[in-house]
């Protein structure tokens, strides 16, 4: 999905899809409202409010220049950035840290909104759980980045992505203490629940040998795998089992 742009002017009374976008970034950018697709009372109210606070004439009408404020926390976090001598896994973790501070989550139900859409290939809604998809986004931009062909093949199902790790040889079970110094950041994790199912997957940022520390998506601060964020997380490695990224040849400036 690119970065969506204003197609026209909208104010009270206007309807629509352009307008669903409207409220989901307004839902981003401060209090919640309905997201119903119905430029009505509240969305009037919330586009005043958003103008009054980033010093934009109070209009209640949604141009270019407030959508361009509205939209900037997704063209923070899509922003491309300089590879220097990094590696593959680094720029990921580098980018992952880029879309965290912009706290992407989910607005308007269950994987519903503009940043599922962003990782999901414009896909939404129940069936659509989106952590293989956040990681797999990460990868697919730090390959376009330093120009490299991607690892694995990209997919949404941790089942996909785990049988793409053992065919090329990047898979790592649950490794005991001697082997974790082989997951590095960037790698990515996988939650098995029996030896061919995985429910939940996200990225390795940092590792001590005992635990390591993951940027996920779809989850939330009680480690749910059908949360509503991104968001950090401190893991043990129990029933957790790998794909090693960081083979990957280190670009130089």
């Amino acid at each position: 999905m690119s970065i969506p742009i204003l197609k026209s002017n909208y104010r009270k009374g206007s309807r629509g899809k352009s307008i669903r976008l409207i409220q989901e970034l307004l839902c981003l950018n401060g209090p919640y409202l309905e997201v119903d697709g119905d430029f009505g009372s509240a969305t009037d109210y919330a586009v005043r409010l958003f103008q009054m606070k980033n010093r934009l004439p109070v209009s209640g009408i949604v141009n270019k220049s407030v959508f361009d404020s509205l939209i900037q926390p997704l063209k923070r976090a899509e922003a491309s950035l300089s590879p220097g001598r990094k590696t593959l896994g680094q720029v990921m973790v580098a980018l992952a840290k880029q879309h965290l501070k912009e706290n992407p989550r989910e607005i308007g139900g269950q994987n519903m909104g503009l940043w599922v859409r962003l990782y999901m290939n414009n896909n939404q809604g129940a069936q659509w759980p989106w952590c293989a998809g956040f990681v797999c986004h990460l990868m697919e931009t730090a390959c376009r980045i330093l120009g490299l062909s991607k690892p694995i093949k990209s997919s949404f199902s941790c089942d996909f992505l785990a049988g793409e790790a053992k065919r090329k040889g990047l898979f790592l079970k649950e490794p005991a203490a001697a082997g974790r110094s082989k997951i590095t950041p960037g790698s990515i994790f996988l939650q098995r629940r029996t030896a061919t199912d995985w429910t939940h997957t996200g990225l390795v940022v940092e590792t001590d040998g005992k635990v390591f520390h993951t940027i996920e998506g779809n989850t939330n601060d009680g480690g749910s795998r059908e949360g509503y964020e991104v968001c950090r997380r401190i893991r043990g490695f129990r029933k957790k089992d790998f794909i090693l990224i960081d083979g990957q040849k280190a670009i130089s400036d």
